[in-house]
Formats: C-alpha cells, structure tokens, sequence
C-alpha cells in the first residue's frame, strides 16, 4: 500500500509562531547522532502497518532530541475515504492529553505560589467535601497519583438521554437562551445548571477504602472551576496568559471552531448515540462536551509544533527561553513516581513508564524499554501520546484519530504501534551512522 506522507526534515528551518514569537529549530537525525536511514525504513513500516491494519486511518509523528525537531511526518488520511491527507498543521482532539496540557500546568504554578499544598486534604480547597465523611481527608497528591479512590469514570450522558436514546429537553435544546448557554455541538446547547449537578454527582460519588492505584479523571472535571477560584482569573484566559503565549502554542485551546486558526481539524468518531454525526471540532469525550468543551479532563486541540513546545518545557523543568514559568523543584516532583510501593507508576498527573519497563520486551512494555525512568507523558483516548525523558533528551509526539470511524477500534492499543515507534528513535541513538 502506498501511504501519502508530507515531511519536514530540513537543515536549519527556524519557524517563528504567534505571541512570544518562539523558535523551533529542525534538523535531520543524523546532525544530532541518530541513523536517519533506520529512523525512516522503520517508522514507515510501522505506520504502514497501522493504516494497514486500521488502527487509524491516518496519524503523525513528531521526534524532538535535545531542543530541536528531527523529525515531523504525517501519514495518510483524515478518513478511510482517502480524500484528504493528514498536513502538518492538522488540528487534534488531544483527550486526555488535555489533563497534563491544561489543569496540570496551571496546578504547579499554584503549587509553587504557595496557594495550593499538596499534602493538605484537597477538602481545604475544594470546600464541597469537607463534610464527606470518605474525602474530607484525601490529598491532592493522592488525587493526582489516581491513589486515592476515585471512581474511574462517571457516565453523565446518561443524565441527559431517555432510554429510547432521545435527548432530554430540560438538558439540551437546539438553541441558546439564557438558560442554555454553553454549546454541546452544532445546533446543540446545554442547561447552565447541568455543570452544577455534575459537580454535585461527584461530590457523592463513592470513594473505594482500599488505597490502590486506579486511574480517575473525576477531579480533572473540578479543576477548571477551581483554577479560576484560587487565581481570581477566567480559566482559559488563565492558561493562556501564564503558559500558552510565552510558550508560543498558537493553536493550543479549547473550542477550535471559536478561534478560526485555519488549520484543518482531524475528525474524531461517527457518533450514533449522542450526537448522531461525525464528531469533528467539538471535544469527542462526551463528559468535556456537556461541560460545554471546556473541562480539565479533555477538551483541548492543538498541532503537534503546539504539543512539542509544551512537552519541551517539560523536559527543561519549567524553563523556556531562560525564563523559569514554573520551578524545577516544582516540576521534578509532579514527574517523579509517587507511591512504587503500591505498585503505582504513576507521578503527579503525569503518567510514567512500567515500574520494571527495562526488564520488559517491547511487546509488553509501556512506553518503550529503553524510555528512562525519568521520562514521563500522557496518553488520550482518541489516539494521542506524548512523551518526554529529559535524561536521553528525547520528545515523542504521536498524533491519531484512532476512535474513527468508530471508538470499538483498538489496533492502536493491540499492536503497540507507539511504543514500537517510540522505540525506534532510542535505538537509532545506538546505531552507528554510515558514511
């Protein structure tokens, strides 16, 4: 099969974007010691074989060593109807990229300000559970370690759809009003009060007494609002003043549609149950969407120049153009595996490598073997990965529309096409370049 592709691997390529005017320097692997010839003949054939396979119809790569790209492509089509290639500059439903991408750096700096501590009861701060008997006392490093007995996942769609799956009026209408604000979809807004009774379901949700690591993205739904409660600012407007402009994510943000980047935007799944078209430009996770796309557990769009300078920043610890948005200290503890005594790989936030990954085959690891147990990232359930090891000074960013046509799609996941190309640019560290 051949696979439409578009590369940028050139010499010295400065890109300059928006605000700060940021500059990400390209340059081909073999410049910073890689082998180019494996690094191609390699991801090729992985990505050939995930479109093979249908694990997504179209997906890109994007590999930064040290502070420069060494390699960008995109690989086949939005959709399966071959029409239009995947560019560049596509846009993408990040998922649960969004919870390191959005809440999570806003968390640290407010960590660092002194305004939130880690080790008092979340309860402090979030004053709804200060009379629940099961989460008066839990942590926000519990919380953020998925180590605090959380339910995984609450389905609030649910609350809004009949049993013959018709939407409920008093939730959704086809028009804004003054009760129906925040927009769902196309032709589709949701009750202003709706975001409060979700709150109040989480808020009495169950909390498991057993302390163990199950990943929750509960909290992530509460920490927009209370961002916005601790810095007095508008959550967005918050993320990008602190974090977004002087990083240069021109195109990193909630509700795409809103900001006519021009970019292209990467549809997501044929929905059949809730809103009965190709979800494309409007969040794809059904919890974010009746939040009306803004929510700290998905939400978010960005390219991958936009994920790779926020990954990047990450790997120098909270530094960027010699500013420090974040301290060191700050970040190194949020990166760091919090509770391996419970068999829990997990940082603050941030997901990190199988606690015995060296030891593992590549088919079993996660991410690849060779990954140092520094490194650190996350993953989204549409199909996205990013990654960064500040020890080999290595990002990895995968881009994919996995859920298309339809979320039952699991070739991604089965096959381990990330950790297999993940792998493939440790190795061409290792590999001797040919003359």
């Amino acid at each position: 099969m051949k696979i439409r592709t578009a590369s940028i691997l050139f010499f010295t390529l400065v890109m300059h974007w928006g605000f700060a005017q940021r500059e990400l320097i390209h340059a081909l692997p073999s410049q910073l010691g890689l082998n180019e010839a494996f690094i191609q003949q390699k991801v090729d054939s992985i990505m050939e074989m995930g479109i093979d396979s249908l694990a997504f119809p179209g997906a890109q790569l994007l590999v930064a060593k040290n502070d420069t790209i060494i390699f960008h492509k995109a690989y086949g089509f939005h959709t399966y109807d071959s029409i239009q290639p995947v560019a560049l500059n596509d846009l993408y439903d990040l998922a649960s990229v969004t919870k390191i991408s959005g809440p999570l750096p806003a968390l640290m700096k407010l960590v660092d300000e002194g305004k939130l501590d880690l080790d008092e009861p979340f309860s402090r701060y979030w004053k709804p559970w200060r009379h629940r008997k099961d989460k008066k006392d839990l942590t926000l490093r519990e919380i953020l370690a998925h180590q605090a007995g959380l339910v995984p996942y609450i389905v609030f769609l649910q609350k809004v759809l009949r049993k013959n799956g018709n939407l409920k009026k008093r939730f959704l209408h086809p028009s804004s009003s003054k009760r129906f604000t925040a927009q769902v979809y196309d032709g589709l807004y949701i009750n202003h009060r709706f975001e409060r009774k979700m709150s109040r379901i989480i808020n009495r949700s169950k909390v498991s007494d057993e302390k163990k690591y199950v990943y929750s993205g509960l909290s992530f739904l509460l920490f927009p609002q209370l961002i916005e409660q601790l810095t007095g600012t508008d959550y967005q407007t918050y993320l990008d003043e602190n974090f977004y402009q002087p990083l240069g994510c021109h195109t990193l943000g909630y509700l795409p549609k809103e900001n006519y980047y021009g970019n292209a935007i990467v549809p997501t799944e044929m929905d059949s149950i809730f809103r009965k078209t190709v979800v494309q430009g409007w969040v794809h996770d059904e919890n974010a969407s009746l939040k009306g796309g803004v929510s700290g557990n998905a939400g978010l769009f960005g390219t991958a120049d936009d994920l790779a300078k926020l990954m990047l920043f990450y790997q120098n610890y909270g530094k960027v153009d010699g500013q420090q948005l974040i301290s060191a200290e700050t970040v190194k503890e949020f990166t760091e595996v919090q509770y391996p005594e419970n068999d829990n790989r997990r940082g603050l936030g941030f997901d990190k490598p199988l606690l015995n990954n060296s030891e593992l085959p590549l088919g079993e690891a996660y991410p690849s073997p060779l990954a140092s147990p520094k490194s650190f990232g996350h993953s989204g359930f549409t199909g996205t990965f990013v990654w960064a090891d500040p020890e080999n000074r290595l990002t990895f960013i995968f881009l994919s529309n996995r859920v298309y046509p339809s979320r039952s799609h699991r070739q991604l996941y089965e096959l381990n096409i990330r950790t297999a190309l993940q792998d493939v640019f440790y190795k061409a560290m290792q590999i001797p370049i040919q003359n």
